[in-house]
């Protein structure tokens, strides 16, 4: 007994030394015990508030009412600044005031300035230091030999002033780990339950330093169907907090990580993945699959990536567009021609090169064969929709099919209202929807097949089908692409390093139902900036600029062995509009990237 007491005495003591500053509370059984210090003129200081951004602290208010507040991460010698003012709205939310941007395994430097209020009396504080030290960044990891770090180390190329201030996200993935493809679908069969990877999600700075990154272990779980998945579809809404999907969930959160919701998928839909639009009447557009589908074979079925609800804040479905009904899912001009090395996020380096036949894909449609892979028919991956984005000056949406290679507009009424693709294989009823290219004057461009003359050229497995909202209007539709390319002209390449991405944009006239290519970037890079699957490209009109992510460039495999040589090896890109080199150029090493953007903190933390 007198040892442990002696031990208590002497832990008790040396808390006691380590606590340099800062005011205790001490009570005891008949009243309130409250044992951590408060280093400032208000309240204690929790690190990451809500267990999801390690990165992110909260200074409590200390029982203060707290305005005019501002907060600055000092940054490391030669860094980048984190500077932003904080809404009475966003210290009320948090209790206190949020700190975003820490440097992991530092300790860091975070000047403060506010007025308090209490009692009838105020206090002007115009900067207050606080010293902050955030652990090491970590989360689980594939463990595989090829792995060499947690999060990816960016290597900063080209830096514009103009952008020495971005933020950028990054919505990344490990590899695949045994334990994440266990479950599938078994009532009805099919679906893409397996499509699952643990998440990579960071913010790093025009330095190339990683200022955020999500701890995903209090939302996520590979071994529970409804908490697993990949996450995708990250857009940060008018009030600063992000959406995206996963698996079987939607969710909100804010950059703090403060839940908003979290929900699962209303019962009648399943694995969303690619697409979580924000419309501007307040809904949400989100990329599922039906699950429970009878085809016209009686089969009951688990679609894959063909369906697209709207739901409203509160969760009700209030429309949805089942794409096997409207479209032709019987279409497999771009299905026999796609590479089966690479079909979304599935590569199979043994497979590379390899295309479906019309006969194979006929026989394939006779079996029970159902679920995430290459096929014609409801049930198989025929559409594979990874973007869907709104017009509001027709009530339409508009999807980026990459099995169809082509963008779409569908009307409100489930009519196609205009098809951006190739126009080989599609029947009678969408053949006159078929957008006509023409060049600057509005001239004609003679196109066969699949190829046109005058440079412009369809989109072949693309992503990110988007409509630029400050260009566009009612007949005038300015439209952003990320042009993975593979199949490009309906065709596979004599050789596979021939193949090339492109960031594009086009510009549509709806009454005319012609297209214009008016913006194009990549093919000059050839096939090391190539990303057979994913990316995004996407106008920011606070910078008047266009944002591109190849997110799966610069991986290489060997295509006798099949086995993979390297990791992806990312790209982000910014240009100021109508420019032709990039302002910004920063690579991440050995990493699988989905999409990237640009993080807005006043839209975060100031509204």
């Amino acid at each position: 007994m007198k040892t442990r007491m002696t031990w208590i005495a002497v832990a008790c003591a040396a808390v006691g030394m380590a606590i340099s500053s800062g005011a205790w509370a001490i009570g005891g059984a008949s009243g309130p015990h409250v044992g951590y210090p408060t280093t400032g003129k208000i309240g204690a200081v929790i690190l990451n508030p809500y267990e999801l951004a390690p990165l992110t602290a909260v200074i409590k208010n200390g029982g203060y009412t707290l305005t005019d507040v501002s907060v600055r991460i000092v940054p490391k010698e030669g860094g980048q600044e984190i500077k932003y003012k904080v809404s009475d709205t966003q210290v009320r939310t948090h209790g206190g005031i949020p700190v975003f941007g820490l440097y992991p395994d530092y300790r860091n430097t975070v000047e403060v300035s506010y007025t308090r209020y209490a009692n009838g009396k105020s206090e002007r504080v115009e900067k207050e230091t606080y010293r902050i030290y955030a652990g090491p960044a970590n989360i689980r990891t594939a463990g595989y030999a090829g792995v060499t770090s947690v999060f990816p180390k960016a290597e900063v190329k080209k830096m514009d002033p103009a952008f020495s201030d971005r933020l950028y996200l990054i919505n990344n993935m490990i590899a695949a780990t045994p334990e994440s493809t266990r479950a599938v679908w078994n009532n009805p069969m099919g679906g893409a339950l397996e499509w699952n990877r643990y998440p990579q999600n960071a913010i790093y700075d025009t330095k190339g330093e990683l200022r955020w990154y999500m701890d995903p272990s209090t939302i996520f779980n590979y071994h529970d169907i409804y908490r697993a998945g990949i996450m995708m579809g990250f857009r940060q809404n008018k009030d600063g907090a992000f959406t995206w999907g996963y698996g079987q969930r939607y969710v909100k959160y804010d950059l703090m990580g403060r839940e908003i919701w979290n929900r699962r998928l209303p019962d009648g839909y399943n694995d969303f993945s690619h697409a979580m639009d924000p419309m501007q009447n307040g809904n949400y557009l989100v990329r599922v699959a039906s699950s429970d589908h009878v085809r016209a074979d009686g089969k009951h079925v688990r679609t894959v990536r063909d369906v697209i609800i709207e739901v409203d804040p509160n969760g009700n479905v209030v429309d949805e567009w089942r794409l096997f009904d409207i479209l032709d899912p019987y279409r497999d001009n771009v299905l026999k021609v796609l590479d089966q090395g690479a079909v979304c996020l599935n590569i199979d380096a043994s497979q590379a090169g390899k295309t479906l036949s019309a006969e194979q894909l006929a026989e394939q449609d006779k079996s029970d064969k159902f679920g995430d892979i290459v096929g014609s028919g409801a049930g198989r991956n025929w559409v594979h929709v990874n973007s869907v984005d709104y017009d509001p000056t027709d009530d339409s949406i508009i999807i980026s099919s990459r099995h169809q290679s082509a963008l779409i507009k569908i009307g409100r009424d489930k009519k196609v209202k205009w098809i951006m693709g190739s126009p080989e294989g599609w029947k009678k009823e969408f053949a006159d929807k078929v957008l006509t290219p023409v060049d600057s004057k509005g001239n004609r461009i003679k196109c066969e097949g699949s190829k046109c003359e005058g440079g412009f050229d369809w989109t072949w497995t693309q992503h990110t089908g988007w409509r630029v909202d400050s260009m566009s209007d009612k007949k005038t539709f300015i439209l952003s692409v990320f042009d993975n390319g593979d199949a490009r002209g309906m065709e596979q390449p004599p050789l596979p390093d021939m193949k090339y991405s492109r960031a594009v944009f086009f510009r549509i006239d709806q009454e005319k139902m012609t297209v214009e290519q008016i913006w194009e970037y990549g093919k000059e890079r050839g096939h090391e900036w190539y990303s057979p699957v994913t990316s995004l490209t996407e106008y920011m009109p606070d910078k008047k600029s266009v944002f591109v992510y190849s997110a799966t460039a610069g991986a290489s495999f060997n295509f006798k062995t099949g086995a993979f040589e390297s990791a992806p090896n990312p790209y982000i890109d910014e240009f100021k509009w109508g420019e032709k080199e990039p302002s910004v150029e920063i690579q991440f090493k050995g990493t699988s990237g989905y999409q990237a953007m640009p993080v807005d903190l006043s839209k975060a933390f100031s509204q």
